[in-house]
Formats: structure tokens, sequence, C-alpha cells
């Protein structure tokens, strides 16, 4: 391990050609499988084209609005405080509470079955924004974790 620690430096991601949205190329990047942008490029927009048909919103609007409710405010970390482990609720950073919840919605719409993954991911986007869906009700059980184990906070360093 280092002995100094040195200020890691937030790689600036470029905003998407089609919307000039950040949070859509970051959504991009994390969707792509084996450097493939272009497929997750259609994928992605794809999805957002056909929840924004259904919910009659723009497109952008929408994966900020499911980004928003499936973002995280506190979570657990284990910490070991004389021989035992404790679950210690913690805030979440802005930037990876995003990440986090880019994450769920990713994986939510993979768990999904059948379709293609453009259809799943439109249904996610489409269930977190109106506050449903497996990302969401991940969101929620990790706040209830926190709020069971919120006598540990004292153990937050």
């Amino acid at each position: 391990m280092p002995r100094k620690a040195k200020r890691v430096r937030k790689h600036a991601v470029m905003p998407d050609a089609k919307y000039g949205s950040v949070d859509v190329a970051k959504f991009v990047n994390r969707i792509m499988l084996k450097g493939k942008k272009s497929t997750a490029e259609r994928i992605v927009y794809g999805a957002m084209e056909t929840a924004s048909q259904q919910l009659d919103t723009d497109p952008v609007e929408i994966l900020t609005k499911a980004i928003d409710s499936t973002t995280p405010l506190i979570r657990v970390k284990p910490r070991r405080v004389g021989g035992a482990t404790y679950q210690v609720p913690m805030e979440v950073d802005k930037r990876v509470g995003r990440a986090l919840a880019m994450r769920w919605l990713i994986l939510a719409a993979r768990a999904r079955s059948g379709k293609s993954m453009q259809e799943k991911l439109a249904a996610e986007l489409a269930d977190a924004v109106h506050g449903r869906g497996s990302a969401v009700r991940r969101r929620e059980e990790i706040h209830r974790m926190a709020e069971a184990n919120k006598a540990f906070v004292h153990y937050r360093w």
C-alpha cells in the first residue's frame, strides 16, 4: 500500500451524442459489454424512447427520474469492533449513490425474464419512475437495513 494517500482525479465523461447528457453517456457505458458501444447505445436509446412513449415524457427526464428514485441515501458497511462485526449505517456520497442506482437498474433489467434487453430496460425504467420494480425495492431494503442498525451509528469513523 502507498504510504501517502494521493487524491484520485475523477474521470470526466463526455456527454452522449444524441441527447447531450452525461447521465445517458454513463448509463450507456455501464450497459456496454465487451466494448460494443454501438449495441449499448441502441439498447439504451431504444429503451428510453419506448419508456417515453409509455409515459408521455422526455426520454432524458425518464432516465433521470429513474436514477433519482433508486439512488440510496444511506447504506450499511461492516465494521469490525472487538471481535464482533457490526453493520454500521453510513451516508452515501452523491456520485457513489448514482453509480449504485445505475448498476441496480441494469441488474434488475437483466434479471427480468423473456423479451429483448431493450424492452426489459424500458420496463424497468418505467417501473422505477413509478416507484416500483426490483431496483427501487433494493433501495428500500438497504434503507430498512440501515434503519434497523442505527444503534451502531456511533461506530462510524
